[in-house]
């Protein structure tokens, strides 16, 4: 019985093992010919984010943000698309510079996931927002073809990973 139980779990194992190399690779959800202008189309919805950001613009960031958004600030505080939005309102953040780089879009069928790097020079009523960052927002393509901001982490970078 033992043997047999034995044999029957290095059965399974050896199949679970080549379960995955079996599948074929998801046909992605956006054509190749596609690709250049939906990346163009991201890249402009980030120049967009960037100039709301920068001018308290909650119209321009409200058409953005999904309505399930949730973003954690390099401090690891959460704001849904309500809160991040009374904030650009408020005033509660202040941006005089914001400059993205090293910009990377790659796509999961009607996802786009965005990292980038971020120079900031700011004030916050929660510490000041100054220094390199590194962030990811995630896109989703939502029901009218659209793209909204579903997600968004920023990261400190400290010394030693800006020397790598």
């Amino acid at each position: 019985m033992l043997a047999h139980m034995a044999a029957l779990l290095a059965l399974g194992l050896t199949h679970a093992a080549a379960w995955p190399a079996k599948q074929q690779a998801p046909k992605p959800a956006i054509p190749r010919s596609e690709r250049h202008e939906t990346k163009h189309e991201i890249d402009q919805m980030e120049e967009t984010w960037r100039n709301a950001a920068l001018h308290h613009d909650a119209v321009a960031m409200g058409a953005l943000l999904s309505e399930d958004y949730i973003g954690i600030s390099a401090s690891g505080s959460l704001q849904s698309k309500d809160e991040t939005l009374a904030g650009l309102r408020a005033g509660t953040l202040q941006f005089s510079q914001l400059e993205l780089s090293d910009r990377k879009v790659r796509f999961y069928g009607q996802t786009a996931l965005v990292t980038s790097r971020a120079e900031v020079t700011g004030a916050g009523s929660n510490g000041t927002p100054t220094g390199s960052f590194r962030y990811t927002r995630v896109y989703v393509r939502d029901s009218q073809g659209k793209w909204k901001i579903v997600s968004f982490e920023a990261s400190p970078i400290r010394d030693s990973d800006d020397k790598k």
